[in-house]
């Protein structure tokens, strides 16, 4: 599998279809990701939006040293971060939630079947950032801790000490929702 490279290769040769296919390979789960960051589905959406216009424009920016799944998170990443610290800087940038909970709960929904999954997305929210993001890219993204280290712009044994902390604490987190025996 080459994880898109083959597809975004046909993009640029000027196959129309192809990135109509990027955008539903990583589409949902970059939503889902940034997410994660921002806390807002809609603000989410509109970052991913900007993530992929971002390909298009910038089309001979990949370099096809890393996985495309990998190159589209990073710029996700860096995106939802930009956002979070334009909206630090300026207070009027964060707005009341625009969607009720139900929303939300539609999105995850799509990704969570089960309660016992709802649970343990839960017990990673209260982690610290760094750990929730190194869960999501290690075992909802199945990269590989050094596409997480460049996601992360860290090194793989950073990586491989976040995910053993991230695990340990997650762990505990879960005896404590009593998840766990």
């Amino acid at each position: 599998m080459d994880n898109g490279e083959s597809t975004y290769r046909r993009f640029l040769d000027g196959d129309k279809n192809a990135f109509g296919e990027i955008l539903d390979m990583y589409s949902e789960n970059l939503i889902f990701f940034i997410n994660r960051y921002v806390g807002n589905v809609s603000i989410a959406q509109e970052l991913s939006e900007d993530v992929f216009v971002e390909l298009l424009i910038h089309k001979r920016r990949y370099n096809f040293k890393t996985s495309l799944k990998t190159y589209i998170f990073t710029i996700g990443r860096n995106k939802a971060v930009g956002y979070l610290r334009r909206c630090a800087k300026h207070p009027e940038c964060t707005y009341e939630y625009i969607e009720n909970e139900s929303d939300r709960r539609n999105l995850e929904d799509e990704f969570i079947k089960r309660e016992r999954e709802r649970e343990l997305h839960r017990a990673i929210n209260t982690l610290n950032e760094d750990y929730k993001t190194v869960l999501h890219l290690i075992y909802f993204e199945d990269m590989s801790y050094e596409q997480a280290a460049k996601v992360m712009k860290k090194n793989k044994k950073q990586i491989e000490n976040l995910v053993y902390r991230a695990r340990q604490a997650l762990k505990k987190e879960l005896e404590k929702e009593a998840m766990l025996p």
